[in-house]
């Protein structure tokens, strides 16, 4: 069984594709420091903490999580994934959820270097 801490994560925010349920891609991730601010319109999106903190900010708001959590952003939600320390996330969303949401960023990658 493939875990989060198996899959090679060379780029801090980078998402890998490790598997697909019907319409929902699985993706890991390494996180840390701040990313940026972004929604996704037609999408909700899933991140279940597997190591590490993350704090989740949102317009009113920050929620904290740690491992074990769960969280899902509402689509069309502003908020921002703030690692201070190293983290791993697993993510559930559609293939079409952008990385960054509506946001522009050079860290972004698109569904294929996910998956490679």
């Amino acid at each position: 069984m493939i875990t989060p801490a198996d899959v090679d994560l060379e780029d801090i925010w980078f998402r890998r594709v490790v598997g697909q349920v019907n319409d929902q891609l699985m993706k890991v991730a390494k996180l840390k420091g701040q990313n940026v601010w972004n929604k996704h319109d037609g999408e909700d999106e899933m991140f279940l903490l597997v190591s590490g903190i993350l704090k989740m900010e949102y317009e009113d708001r920050t929620v904290e999580l740690k491992v074990g959590d769960l969280h899902v952003v509402p689509r069309g939600v502003m908020h921002n994934p703030i690692a201070e320390e190293e983290c791993r996330v697993v993510l559930i969303e559609p293939a079409s959820t952008k990385h960054f949401g509506n946001a522009t960023t050079e860290k972004a990658k698109n569904l294929e270097e996910q998956m490679s």
